[in-house]
């Protein structure tokens, strides 16, 4: 509800503070604010909202397009043939320059690069290139942090969903804290197992130094994810996924997390993760405060249909439909859609806003990591700016902005 209170003094005029990065032209852009479709202007200075007004009406010189803050993706493990995840001597500064750009152009200002279960050498080496990257300039702050996803996983079939079962092992606190180190101290979220041994204690130790724990790819008991709450885990990672085909009714890792209050829930949207029905249960029971839009892109995104091998040894497919799949394991193998396309698929099934589309898949996420200067439109928050044309609630991003910068305008 917070969220709604700060909209009603939305229209408040702020001066916008000095970025010491670089010089940024003054501009200002008209369209439909997306909470209420009104005609607004936006005042860029400095990289910052300077000031929001409202229009009688959207001037010719301006296309009839929605404004809204820049979403923020908190599970990206690749993009545009770019993979986070894997690649060791692959993942270069260019790589990580290149992936981002082409999430610009999906509506993406910030994400946390996200890496998956490996070997501990191989986390060190690309979390160091992810860090040393997300400092370029040329980025514009779009990588605040990075989501580390396991090793501390489930090891059993179906849980681990595609995460390499020989890389995945026990929590270790000594372990995580080089990773942190090579990292510069950016990983903003783990997601772990708490049924693990040790993982409840690891899950403290990551409270206390300020990381955002997900469960996920687990099979805890009630009591366990109950006592991970206790310690502070704060979110499921794309609930209804990383688990096994066939769970009990009644005992699974599903019913733990939707129930307690305490705890947010990420979902992904892209239509083939959830089942329609999965996502309506899990927007009612949550509400639109406690819930995040996330993709779980992977690098083969955008990339042709066909059969893939893995550098790890997995084959993998990518079909006519956009389903990114795991065979034998008979699983999905994350996304190939942007969050884009959550955005306007959560508005599909479940009848909701787009401003609360927008809310869940900017301002939530904004909100658990800490990131105050973004996932609102206010005077004095970073310009993270999108516009874009809705048809049948299906994006077109026609304009992003990064820190007042346009960054990608269609064609």
């Amino acid at each position: 509800m917070m969220h709604r209170k700060r909209m009603k003094n939305l229209f408040i005029t702020g001066v916008a503070a000095l970025l010491s990065l670089s010089t940024y032209a003054q501009e200002t852009i008209e369209g439909l604010f997306y909470y209420d479709n009104s005609p607004i202007s936006i005042e860029i200075e400095n990289g910052r909202i300077k000031q929001i007004k409202r229009l009688k009406e959207v001037s010719k010189d301006f296309p009839q397009l929605y404004i809204a803050p820049g979403f923020i993706d908190n599970q990206v493990n690749g993009f545009a043939g770019v993979s986070f995840a894997f690649g060791g001597s692959d993942l270069t500064y260019e790589g990580v320059e290149k992936a981002t750009i082409a999430l610009w152009k999906t509506g993406v200002t910030s994400y946390l690069p996200t890496l998956t279960t490996n070997t501990k050498e191989l986390l060190i080496k690309n979390l160091s290139i992810l860090s040393r990257a997300s400092e370029s300039e040329r980025l514009l702050g779009s990588i605040p942090g990075f989501h580390l996803e396991g090793p501390y996983i489930n090891p059993e079939d179906g849980y681990r969903g595609a995460h390499p079962v020989k890389y995945v092992r026990l929590p270790d606190w000594e372990e995580f804290v080089q990773l942190n180190e090579a990292a510069n101290d950016k990983i903003l979220q783990i997601t772990i197992a708490p049924e693990m041994d040790r993982a409840l204690d690891f899950i403290s130790n990551c409270t206390e130094a300020g990381v955002v724990v997900a469960l996920g790819h687990h099979n805890a008991p009630s009591e366990i994810v109950s006592q991970a709450i206790d310690r502070g885990a704060k979110i499921a990672t794309h609930l209804g996924n990383g688990a096994a085909n066939m769970v009990n009714r009644h005992q699974n890792p599903f019913w733990s997390q939707l129930a307690d209050d305490r705890f947010m829930v990420s979902i992904i949207c892209d239509g083939f993760h959830l089942l329609p029905e999965e996502i309506k249960t899990f927007y009612k029971a949550k509400g639109i405060d406690k819930t995040i839009l996330t993709s779980d892109v992977t690098s083969y995104a955008a990339l042709d249909p066909g059969v893939y091998h893995t550098q790890t040894g997995e084959i993998i497919e990518l079909t006519e439909e956009g389903m990114l799949r795991y065979p034998e394991q008979k699983v999905l193998y994350g996304s190939a859609s942007p969050i884009t396309k959550g955005v306007g698929h959560i508005i599909d099934v479940t009848g909701c806003t787009l401003a609360d589309a927008v809310q869940m898949a900017s301002t939530n996420p904004a909100n658990l990591y800490g990131l105050s200067d973004r996932g609102i439109l206010e005077p004095g928050k970073r310009a993270d700016i999108i516009l874009f044309k809705m048809e049948n609630n299906q994006l077109q991003i026609q304009k992003t902005y990064v820190q007042g910068k346009l960054v990608y305008q269609a064609e």
